[in-house]
């Protein structure tokens, strides 16, 4: 799919990964809105791009569509949380509302993104390739190699990499693809927090490139995705050849 002049929605858009996939979007020409509940952060970078902005929990079916454009082409989801906690331990058992709250953000607000933003779609005239639209969603290598602490987080990630192949049959015949890519080790608001030690030793564990991934990495691989039409019901690993130690 060309880029320039589509309408894309990049919803966790405010920062980290989203902030860069929005950023790349806009500067190859499309027209992109960038959602969040982050307000102040989200409306400074639309600002800054000269693009649009809407408050938007990707949980809740009415800011979602308020935030999708008409005649929208190109949805991107970034937005997600964390939480480290074991099943059991000294502690007592995990904590079930910790555990439903990333599902609900990280899987459920995934889908509510792709199945609003491919209804939208749906309505699009097919391009000269018959596309009508490509959905992106973020999952992470914790879904396959995920570690002691990351069952809700790897949980709602697994999910993500499940719904994808069966997403993009669902919606082969209407022309909409559907992707995910599995970042690894990223250098994002996440682990932005961590003490200088942390973050070597976690680069250390890439075997190549021996870094954190940059943000705009990701979004580089998000444009591929876009513009190459043989990408579909795929989930694409970028993580330097890393696999997670248990911990």
């Amino acid at each position: 799919m060309d880029i320039e002049g589509v309408n894309a929605l990049v919803a966790g858009g405010a920062s980290g990964l989203g902030a860069a996939t929005a950023r790349a979007l806009h500067a190859r020409g499309a027209n992109v809105t960038i959602a969040d509940l982050n307000a102040d952060v989200g409306q400074a970078l639309a600002d800054e791009l000269g693009a649009r902005f809407v408050r938007a929990d990707v949980t809740d079916a009415a800011q979602v569509e308020a935030a999708i454009p008409d005649g929208l082409r190109i949805s991107v989801v970034c937005a997600g949380i964390g939480h480290a906690e074991k099943v059991a331990g000294r502690k007592g058992a995990h904590a079930l509302d910790a555990f439903e709250r990333v599902i609900r953000v990280n899987l459920i607000g995934t889908f509510n993104v792709l199945r609003l933003a491919a209804n939208t779609m749906l309505a699009n005239e097919p391009d000269e390739r018959g596309e009508r639209g490509v959905h992106i969603s973020t999952a992470s290598i914790a879904a396959y190699d995920g570690q002691i602490g990351q069952t809700a987080y790897s949980a709602s990630k697994g999910g993500i990499v499940g719904l994808t192949l069966p997403a993009a049959r669902d919606l082969a015949q209407s022309g909409i693809r559907v992707c995910a890519i599995a970042p690894g080790l990223f250098d994002t608001p996440l682990l932005a927090g961590l003490p200088e030690e942390a973050r070597l030793a976690l680069e250390a564990g890439v075997p190549f490139p021996s870094r954190l991934g940059r943000p705009d990495e990701y979004a580089a691989l998000a444009l591929h995705i876009v513009e190459n039409q043989m990408l579909n019901g795929e989930v694409i690993r970028i993580d330097g050849a890393l696999r997670m130690p248990p911990r």
